[in-house]
């Protein structure tokens, strides 16, 4: 039988598919490093063990899948009934059996791909809504998976590291994290400088660059992105009205 390749034909999305199959790949090679009694353990997210993660990551992929469907198909299918029902799930997913866990993790993942693929082109511009009540196009899921996974496989602490994500990833999770700041209002004499990135000597700035008197967050874009995930301050600095209280920012992708 013949191979089944992804129905869509936009070079962008096709690589933006590419990223989050990768990104997959990595969480399940992060997931596989770990014994069962280490799924115990505890993660870089406040009172999250491992099966927490994991079991989010799964969840998760079946909650976009969900909405693949309903661009597939045009019934509404959102992706979680309620916040309370997302986290209900997830809190039972922690209590699964390491087998029954590792399954949730592969099967959903399967099915999100096999959905992705099987979407007609024209599908992909149709609208779904996020749990978040954002109206996006279907494409957008592709970027909404991506970040889970690269992040969370960082959630998982057992070596991973911010350096691990791909340059681009990295930008676009930076325009994300500061577009959002910015839409709150709460990125005001705030100046963020990503160095080097991408190796290239390129430098990238994000936030409030008109203010008279900024706060300058500065550091390799890893560590930048880091920071602003709300995972640590490693490797970044702070130059201006608050250089000496340099703290994570508020998590993000929980």
């Amino acid at each position: 039988m013949a191979a089944r390749h992804d129905l869509a034909t936009d070079p962008g999305l096709q690589e933006d598919l590419l990223q989050a199959r990768r990104g997959t790949a990595f969480f399940a090679r992060k997931l596989n490093e770990l014994t069962d009694a280490e799924l115990d353990g505890g993660t870089r997210l406040p009172d999250w063990t491992r099966r927490h993660v994991v079991a989010h990551v799964g969840y998760n992929a079946r909650a976009i899948a969900r909405l693949i469907e309903w661009a597939a198909t045009g019934v509404e299918t959102p992706m979680y009934p309620s916040p309370e029902a997302r986290n209900h799930e997830i809190n039972f997913g922690a209590t699964l059996s390491p087998i029954a866990l590792r399954n949730l993790f592969d099967h959903s993942a399967v099915h999100l791909s096999v959905e992705w693929r099987d979407l007609p082109d024209a599908n992909w511009a149709n609208e779904v809504r996020t749990a978040q009540g954002r109206t996006v196009p279907a494409s957008e899921t592709v970027w909404m998976r991506t970040r889970e996974v690269w992040i969370h496989a960082i959630d998982l602490d057992n070596g991973a590291t911010f350096n691990d994500i791909p340059a681009l990833v990295l930008e676009r999770l930076l325009k994300d994290i500061t577009g959002a700041w910015k839409t709150r209002g709460t990125d005001t004499g705030l100046v963020i400088k990503a160095t080097n990135t991408a190796g290239n000597g390129t430098d990238l700035t994000f936030g409030d660059t008109t203010a008279t008197d900024p706060t300058i967050i500065t550091g390799s874009l890893p560590a930048v992105v880091e920071w602003a995930t709300g995972r640590g301050t490693t490797g970044v600095t702070a130059t201006g009205p608050n250089n000496n209280s340099i703290t994570p920012a508020a998590p993000q992708w929980i």
